[in-house]
Parts: structure tokens; sequence; C-alpha cells
């Protein structure tokens, strides 16, 4: 564990200084508002609905927020179960809880995120995929009392137990990833593809019982929500109320003309969303070139058609393409190649940009991130 500790060392301070510079930008932009840091981080937006489950369950709602079915619903229960626990033997309040214990995971993702690419492509590109991850556009709610970092974590050492045949470690790993987020489905298509293709070639019990036993934590969830709303696609239904359907990139492609091409006036924030989507799509098709693992490339295609499909709310889907790190290998692997300067400038630049673009994201877009 320690000499495995010092081989991620220097992706793990990287990793550090890049979220620091993310930090200092915040909270010297939210001083110049009058704004304090905290509570921007720990209560805003989603961490709040998430602080409600942990505090209440799925029993109680805020009289705004009244709707059948309850739309709180909506969010998986791993996190807010961690926050009650750790709250429970911790000082401190939730929210507060909810905020190392997100900071906390960060540090655990930046760790499986190297681990996947040393495993792949050695030390120095595992160490800039890792940094990298850390620099994305929307990298702040890494640092909030959000469920990206979590979810990162079991997803990228989820994915490098597949790699290195921990199948048991890998199936435990997805069932959790599957009661964190709904994009969790995503990482047991992975999984479950592996196993059995693994299974199939070489045999063994070990890929079979996780490619059966990964899509459990998902389903258990979608179905505990079904019987609540006693509806076979309750969940579903509980994502319509958020106006949240799956279209196959209709809307997606209206939006991107939308605010590429016709808005007198865009939006900066849902011009960097659109940005990110598109870049996105591209790097997945460098992935598909570069013939990365298929574990790898099955999590990256699902996230992408869940996200890209998707009918509903636009302004998140940066966001929730966050735990897709493996979209990065490519320009991190061009990086490793690349002369110190021009990576010195490229690092750089994405650290400033991801810095600038959180606080903004935070202190000036009017709405969730």
């Amino acid at each position: 564990m320690r000499a495995a500790l010092r081989h991620a060392a220097p992706a793990l301070l990287g990793y550090l200084a890049v979220r620091l510079l993310g930090l200092v930008v915040l909270a010297q932009w939210a001083h110049v508002q009058g704004h304090g840091v905290w509570p921007v981080l720990a209560r805003s937006w989603d961490s709040n609905w998430y602080l409600d489950v942990a505090d209440h369950g799925y029993t109680h709602e805020h009289r705004d927020r009244l709707t059948d079915p309850p739309r709180s619903l909506a969010f998986f229960p791993l996190y807010p179960a961690l926050v009650k626990a750790f709250a429970a033997v911790t000082p401190g309040s939730r929210a507060s809880v909810g905020l190392v214990l997100a900071v906390l995971c960060s540090f655990a993702a930046a760790w499986g995120v190297f681990a996947v690419g040393d495993r792949l492509r050695g030390r120095r590109t595992g160490t800039l995929l890792a940094v990298l991850w850390g620099a994305t556009p929307v990298a702040v709610v890494q640092w909030m009392g959000y469920t990206e970092s979590l979810f990162t974590a079991l997803t990228a050492w989820a994915l490098y137990a597949v790699l290195t045949g921990r199948w048991a470690w890998a199936a435990g790993l997805t069932v959790a990833a599957g009661l964190t987020r709904p994009t969790g489905i995503a990482l047991v298509a992975a999984v479950s593809v592996a196993g059995l293709l693994a299974a199939r070639r070489r045999g063994g019990a070990a890929p079979l019982l996780a490619a059966l036993a990964a899509p459990l934590g998902w389903l258990a969830y979608v179905g505990w929500v079904g019987v609540r709303v006693g509806r076979w696609d309750g969940y579903f239904a509980v994502q319509r109320v958020w106006g949240n359907v799956w279209d196959g990139g209709r809307v997606t492609a209206v939006r991107l003309r939308g605010h590429l091409a016709y808005d007198a006036d865009p939006q900066l924030f849902l011009v960097v969303v659109s940005v990110v989507l598109i870049v996105s799509a591209g790097l997945y098709l460098l992935c598909l070139a570069d013939r990365q693992p298929l574990p790898l490339l099955v999590f990256c295609g699902v996230l992408l058609l869940v996200v890209i499909g998707s009918g509903g709310v636009y302004f998140p889907r940066a966001r929730f393409l966050v735990p897709g790190f493996p979209l990065l290998l490519p320009p991190a692997t061009a990086l490793a190649r690349a002369r110190v300067p021009a990576r010195v400038l490229a690092l750089t630049g994405a650290a400033l940009s991801s810095a600038w673009l959180g606080a903004y994201m935070l202190l000036v877009w009017q709405g969730p991130p």
C-alpha cells in the first residue's frame, strides 16, 4: 500500500495543485462578490437534495418540492447514506461531512484514474491523466457535495479491477456505483460485457459471477423505486417529473444548434456545455481508433449514449461526463510524448481555464452546475 501510494504521489500532488488553484480562484471571486465559499460548495442545488435524503430519507420533501411521484427519488442512496453514517460518528454538520467526503473521494478517484492510465500507458501518462481529470471545465464539482467524485472513484477502481482480473472487486465496486448514480448503468454494462467475454474465452466462475452481480445495485434501487411508486417504470416516471426522458439525441442536436449557431446572445456556460459534448464525442472516436480495452470503450460509449441521448435538462450534461475519464486518455498519451514546454503550457492552460470556469459556473451562472 505504501509503495503504491509513493508510485501514485506525483499524480495525486498534481491533482491537488490543480484543484487548489481552482479553490483559490473561487475564494477570491466569492470574496469580491461578498459570498462565502463553504455554502457554495456544501449547500447548493443538488447538495441540498442529498442532504435532505440523509436527514429524512425519501419520506420527506419541502413544501415547494411536492410532486407525485416525489422528486427526491431521483437521487440514488449511497452518497447520502455515507453522509449520514459518517456524520453520526464525526463532529460537524452533515453538510460539512458531505463536502469532506466528496473531497476525500476525489483523491481516491484521482488515484484510480492514475492506476488505469499507469497500467495501460505507463506512469507519466497515468499522472497526466489524473491531472487532466482534475482540470476539466466543470471539475469544481469534484470538491462539492455532489456524487461525481464518489462515482468516479468507484468507476476507476472497478475498471482497474477488470483490467487486472480482480473480478470480485470489480463486481462489488460496480454494485456500489449502481447505488450512486443513474449513469451507473454504464459501468454495469462495461463490467458485465467484460465478465461474459472473459468467461467465454478463459472459463472460470469468477468473471461470470461478476457479470451477473454487476447490475444488482442499480437494479435494486430502480426496482425499489418502482415498488415505492407502485409501477414497474417508477424510477423513469420520477425522471419525467424532472423533465428527463431519452429521445436518442434529438433535443441535444436542437440545443447544440441553438447555442452554437443561432442564439444572438448565447449564455457562456451553455456554450461550454455544448463544446464539452462535442469534444467528448470526438475524444470517444479517438479512443476507438486507439483501440482502448473494451471495458473502457463500453463504459464511455454507454455514458455518452445516456448523456447525449437525453431529452431532458441540458445544463448539467458536462457534469454528467466528469466520470468519463478514459476519454482523456488520448490527450494524456499525446502530452506524455510531447516536449516539456508544450506539456507545461497545455496543463497550465487547462488548469487556469478550469479554475475560471468553475468560479464562473458557481458565482455567475444563475443555475445549477
